[in-house]
């Protein structure tokens, strides 16, 4: 151990090794190598070192080899996750959802029945057995208008009807007028052409239907339908046999006045214009004074009825026409008057009411309404959130959703047939009612065909379960039985528009539902209901979207350790998350089904931009954000060549044009003058012109 240190201290510098190394690098008093130099590793160094983790690792193998496993398991089912969840923020930069404080609105609703029977009335006994074959009115006349109009009618007197949708209007001027015309002292003949008159707004109306019922103990008496798209030759065909009740259109109507030689009116003794309101609407005022010009030019004296849900400005107007010292029968009115003097004397709740007619409106005293605040994001799957859950996961439903414009119900159609359709997939035991449920997607619009829309009707009129897609063509005159809810999917452009879609559903004394869609920007459209008397409660989109938990479709695939408890909030948007990536895989699946999304978001914008003045407050479109509203049609991207005002883009101003074109015109013929009356003095008018003319 002595010889030790000597050795270290003795050791000579290399060859070639200058003596100043010798100074930096001292020996330790320790005996130890200096701490800057560390010894080279050996060889036996690593056969250790080797040796001591062969055995480490035998050991610990096993242990760690499995983790790996595990880890990459779950890194493959995060990923997948996070792939769902990448495709789509729904629930992010969406604006707040506004509180609406409101009062609580006392409705004006009708008595759908009374105690008072047909029998009552001096009607034929046939009539009565034909109407309790009806089963609409349970053997009771209809509480208000049938109660106040059917005695008015029957005496022979004008009358401006105003009644709730619903409410049993056709049946109040169809027996008065089945009950005088069988009474005729000389039997009627098909021969002599119409006796009576009915005008209707669209094609699909009920009237037809209620009348070949009630006519049905008198054979003699012919009703005839004339509606546009049907074949011109074959109702001529009708005319030429003979029609004693006419039924039509007021635009089909004046093309046969027009074209066909057969009609006439010299023993028409009704006229009776149904859905007045919806007829002027529609763009049929100068329709119905050519209508009235010819009757008047042919037969003065006549009976006139005229119906309307609304009473406005062109209804009057077209009372005044078309009437003779008519009796005003409006429930609402009479319902109003026995509200309490409190109810009567409030003030107008806000400016938006202000700039509309303030008018209340006859609600169905078994319809509860609802609304829902929807980011313009989430518009699309709480639609089909709501679908799944009252259509398929609840009782049988039958559903009508409106939208604003034709492009819109044939993308939705299209859409959520190809995604919503299937069966229900859930972890709990199904039962049978649930899982037999399939749901049935139908579409009806003004752009389809005729024997198309007719054949729809009546898919929709006899089913028991269904979802029709449709436009405002399905919200007047159309009686519909058993519908349970009526969705607005786009909010309606008046107050009175509202009350038509609403009044498809709570017909007859039946329950019914209505929920409209709104975005956070037009909350104010509530308090504009409530100043015409019509209270909506809302729903939370939470609750709509919570549906989607009873259908494991849009379940998230999760690790097996972790699972969903009950109606978890964020499982619930990732379902949501999981929808809408679904509806967006397919809108980007082809070419043309997203040129189909970017043509329905256009008509959106479009109808967006036609709101009334008075709803500009509510209804701007520069308080819609764009690429928000492209996602709810499953539009990844807010797309760049959309012409978002119609009106003010695509009518190019060529008016300044010829202006121009006029100028230059002008200076050009006072510069052709001034050359000619020059050429005149110096070679002659000849000269002069044929040189102005060549320059």
């Amino acid at each position: 151990m002595e010889a030790d240190g000597p050795l270290l201290l003795n050791l000579g510098p290399a060859p070639g090794r200058p003596n100043a190394l010798k100074r930096k690098l001292p020996p330790s008093p320790h005996g130890n190598p200096p701490l800057k130099r560390k010894p080279k590793p050996s060889v036996n160094n690593f056969k250790k070192r080797a040796a001591e983790t062969d055995t480490r690792e035998k050991g610990t193998s096993s242990k760690r080899s499995l983790p790996r496993k595990q880890l990459t398991a779950k890194q493959n089912e995060s990923q997948k996750s996070k792939l769902y969840i990448k495709t789509s923020s729904l629930f992010r930069n969406n604006p707040d959802i506004p509180e609406i404080h409101r009062k609580a609105v006392q409705q004006v609703q009708e008595n759908v029945f009374t105690t008072d029977s047909f029998s009552q009335l001096d009607l034929h006994p046939h009539l009565v057995s034909a109407v309790e074959s009806l089963c609409l009115s349970m053997c009771c006349l209809r509480g208000g208008v049938q109660k106040q109009t059917i005695p008015v009618l029957l005496q022979g007197k004008d009358a401006l009807v105003r009644s709730q949708t619903g409410s049993g209007k056709t049946l109040a001027y169809g027996i008065p007028l089945v009950q005088s015309l069988q009474g005729v002292k000389s039997k009627i003949q098909r021969s002599d052409g119409p006796y009576a008159l009915v005008l209707v707004p669209t094609r699909e109306v009920g009237d037809p239907f209620i009348f070949s019922i009630l006519l049905s103990p008198f054979t003699w008496i012919v009703p005839g339908v004339l509606m546009g798209g049907e074949k011109r030759k074959s109702e001529k065909a009708r005319l030429r046999k003979g029609i004693n009740i006419l039924i039509s259109t007021p635009g089909r109507l004046v093309d046969h006045i027009k074209s066909t030689e057969c009609i006439h009116f010299r023993r028409t003794q009704w006229l009776i214009i149904d859905e007045a309101d919806r007829i002027l609407d529609l763009g049929f005022e100068k329709d119905v004074t050519v209508i009235l010009n010819a009757l008047n030019a042919e037969r003065e004296t006549r009976q006139n009825v005229l119906l309307s849900a609304t009473l406005t400005e062109g209804v009057t107007r077209l009372a005044d026409i078309s009437l003779n010292d008519p009796i005003r029968i409006s429930i609402a009115d009479e319902i109003r008057k026995s509200l309490k003097p409190a109810l009567q004397t409030e003030t107008k709740a806000n400016s938006s009411s202000k700039c509309m007619d303030q008018e209340n409106f006859a609600v169905p005293e078994k319809l509860k309404q609802y609304f829902v605040m929807v980011p313009s994001k989430l518009r699309l799957v709480t639609l089909a959130a709501f679908i799944l859950g009252k259509c398929k996961c609840e009782k049988q439903h039958k559903m009508i959703i409106f939208f604003s414009s034709c492009e819109q119900v044939e993308f939705h159609y299209e859409l959520l047939v190809n995604v919503l359709s299937g069966e229900l997939e859930s972890e709990q035991p199904k039962r049978s009612s649930v899982s037999s449920v399939c749901l049935q997607f139908l579409r009806l619009h003004g752009n389809m065909e005729q024997e198309e829309r007719t054949e729809v009707f009546q898919e929709f009129l006899k089913s028991s379960t269904g979802i029709l897609l449709c436009t405002d063509v399905a919200a007047r005159g159309l009686d519909l039985p058993q519908v349970t809810w009526i969705v607005q999917y786009n909010a309606p452009a008046s107050p009175a528009e509202y009350i038509h879609r609403i009044g498809r559903t709570a017909r007859i004394g039946c329950h019914g539902n209505s929920l409209l869609v709104l975005a956070p920007s037009e909350a104010e459209y509530v308090s504009l209901l409530a100043s015409h008397k019509i209270n909506v409660s809302e729903i939370k989109v939470e609750k709509v979207l919570s549906s989607l938990m009873k259908d494991d479709r849009f379940k998230l695939h999760r690790p097996r350790n972790k699972k969903s408890c009950g109606t978890d909030p964020q499982e619930v948007r990732e379902r949501a998350t999981v929808l809408q990536t679904k509806f967006e895989d397919y809108v980007h699946s082809s070419e043309g089904s997203i040129q189909w999304a970017k043509k329905a978001l256009q008509s959106f914008l479009c109808a967006y931009t036609a709101y009334p003045r008075s709803l500009k407050h509510i209804f701007h479109i520069k308080s819609i954000h764009l690429g928000h509203v492209a996602k709810s049609f499953g539009l990844r991207d807010a797309p760049q060549n959309l012409t978002t005002l119609p009106t003010a883009n695509s009518k190019k101003k060529t008016k300044p044009r010829p202006l121009r074109s006029d100028l230059l015109k002008k200076t050009r013929g006072k510069h052709r003058l001034a050359e000619i009356l020059r050429s005149e003095y110096s070679s002659g008018m000849d000269t002069g012109v044929s040189k102005v003319k060549k320059k």
